[in-house]
C-alpha cells in the first residue's frame, strides 16, 4: 500500500531465498505492476524454488510476471532488468496523460486518426481536441521582440536561407511566433504531447508549422534546454503515440517522418518530410551549437503557399530502432524494424536530396530487412524512431500492454 501511495511504476519480487508463494500473490493485489520476478544464484538457499513457485502462482491468477535469474552483479543481467524496467516504466507513464489534436483528420489519412474511447480504455490516454485557429489568435500576441530575439538566435546558431518570397524575416517570426502559441496552449490545457494538421488550412493561409513542430521535439528552443515534447506532424495519432512510447523509453527525442523513397542502387531508405524533424538529429546532440551548425532553414516550396522555412538537415550516422504502432481490424500492432542511418558525402547528399525534397531533413536507413518485407508488412505512410537497440523494450511494452507485435529484421 505504500508503494501505491509512492506512486512507484513497476514491482519487482526478488528472491534470494525461499518464500511462501501466497505473499507475493497478495501483495499483487496493492504492489503496482507490471511486475518482475527476479533470483540469485546462491546454491545454498532454494532462491530458484522461491522464483519459481511465486511466478507460477501469479499466472494461475492471470498475472504473467516477466523472469530474471542471474548475479546482480553481471551486466547481462542488469540489462535484462533495465530493458524490463523501461518498457513498464513507459506502459505506466502513459497513463493519464492528455494527447493535444490540432485540427482533424489529414487528408484522408485514416492511418492517422484514432478512436479517443480506445486510446483511454488501452492506454490511459485523453484526447483533446484544439481548433487550429487557436494557434493562430495566440501567435498573433506574442511579444515582437520575444519572436525578434529567437529569429536572431535561429540565424546566429544555423543557416537562414532568406528568398524574399517563401521565407522571409517576417515569415519566420510567424513561424516562432506558432511555437510559442503552441507551447503555452499545452501548458494551459495540460498536454502531454501533441498533433499538428497544418495542411492545408495553416500551410496555405498563414504559415507552416515546422519551426514549432521541430523545436517542441526537441531537448531545447530559442530560451535553453527543455524537456521534449512530442509533436507529430498531420495530427497522426497513433504516430505521436508510437514517438511518446519511445520517448519514455529511451529518454532522447524521437524521428517522424514520411517513409518517402527507395533508393536501390544504394539500398538506402529515404526518410523525409516537410522540416519536421527535431534538429537534435542533425548531430545527435542535446547542444543547439552542435546540431544547428548542420542546420539550414530552407524556403519551402509550392506545396505550402503561405510560406515559411523547413528545418533542413541530414540525419547523423548512428544504430536506430524505427516502429509504428497501428491498427488491423481494430487491434493495435507493433511493427519494428532495426535499422542503420548512413553517412553520405556531401555530393552524395545533394545528388539524393535533389531527386526527392532537397529543402526537407533526411535520414537516410539501411534497414536490417530487405524492401520487399517491408513494403509488405510495414503498416504506414510514417515512421518514427530513436538512436540505439530498443528492440527488446518494445517487445516488454507490447507484452506487458497485450499488443501484438511484429519485427522486420
Amino acid at each position: 500500500k505504500e508503494m501505491m501511495k509512492a506512486e512507484v511504476e513497476m514491482t519487482i519480487f526478488n528472491y534470494s531465498i525461499w518464500c511462501w508463494p501466497h505473499l507475493s500473490v497478495m501483495a499483487s493485489l496493492y504492489a503496482p505492476g507490471p511486475y518482475l520476478t527476479y533470483g540469485q544464484i546462491n546454491p545454498k538457499y532454494p532462491g530458484m524454488v522461491g522464483l519459481l513457485a511465486a511466478a507460477g502462482a501469479l499466472e494461475q491468477i492471470g498475472i504473467f510476471p516477466e523472469r530474471v535469474w542471474g548475479e546482480p552483479e553481471d551486466p547481462t543481467v542488469l540489462e535484462k532488468l533495465l530493458k524490463y524496467i523501461r518498457a513498464a516504466s513507459a506502459a505506466h507513464r502513459l497513463k493519464g496523460e492528455r494527447y493535444g489534436m490540432f485540427g482533424g483528420r489529414p487528408m484522408g489519412m485514416y492511418t492517422a486518426s484514432a478512436n479517443g474511447d480506445q486510446w483511454m480504455k488501452e492506454f490511459g490516454i485523453d484526447v483533446e481536441q484544439v481548433d487550429q485557429y487557436a494557434l493562430v489568435l495566440k501567435a498573433e500576441k506574442v511579444l515582437p521582440q520575444k519572436k525578434k530575439k529567437a529569429r536572431e538566435w535561429l540565424e546566429k546558431l544555423a543557416t537562414v536561407k532568406y528568398d524574399g518570397k517563401r521565407l522571409t524575416p517576417e515569415i519566420l517570426e510567424k513561424q516562432i511566433g506558432l511555437y510559442y502559441a503552441a507551447l503555452e496552449i499545452i501548458q494551459e490545457e495540460e498536454l502531454d504531447f501533441v498533433g499538428f494538421k497544418g495542411q492545408p488550412e495553416m500551410t496555405n493561409n498563414y504559415a507552416t508549422l515546422d519551426i514549432a513542430e521541430a523545436f517542441l521535439n526537441d531537448p531545447y528552443d530559442f530560451d535553453g534546454a527543455k524537456e521534449p515534447i512530442v509533436a507529430a506532424t498531420e495530427t497522426d495519432m497513433d504516430g505521436a503515440l508510437t514517438m511518446e512510447i519511445f520517448k519514455h523509453i529511451a529518454q532522447t527525442p524521437v524521428l517522424f517522418a514520411d517513409v518517402r523513397h527507395y533508393f536501390k542502387e544504394e539500398n538506402l531508405l529515404d526518410l523525409a518530410n516537410s522540416g519536421q524533424h527535431a534538429t537534435y538529429f542533425a548531430g545527435k546532440s542535446n547542444k543547439p551549437e552542435e546540431n544547428l551548425k548542420n542546420v539550414i532553414i530552407h524556403p519551402e516550396d509550392f506545396y505550402f503557399p503561405a510560406g515559411g522555412g523547413a528545418v533542413k538537415h541530414f540525419a547523423a550516422p548512428g544504430r536506430v530502432t524505427l516502429a509504428r504502432l497501428a491498427r488491423q481490424d481494430g487491434n493495435y500492432v507493433m511493427t519494428i524494424v532495426p535499422a542503420e542511418f548512413v553517412e553520405l558525402s556531401e555530393e552524395e547528399k545533394k545528388r539524393l536530396s535533389e531527386q526527392v525534397q532537397i529543402e526537407w531533413p533526411h535520414a537516410y536507413a539501411k534497414l536490417d530487412t530487405d524492401m520487399e518485407t517491408f513494403l509488405e508488412y510495414y503498416p504506414c505512410n510514417h515512421t518514427h524512431g530513436v538512436y540505439g537497440n530498443y528492440l527488446d523494450e518494445l517487445v516488454h511494452f507490447c507484452k506487458i500492454k497485450n499488443i501484438g507485435y511484429q519485427i522486420l529484421d
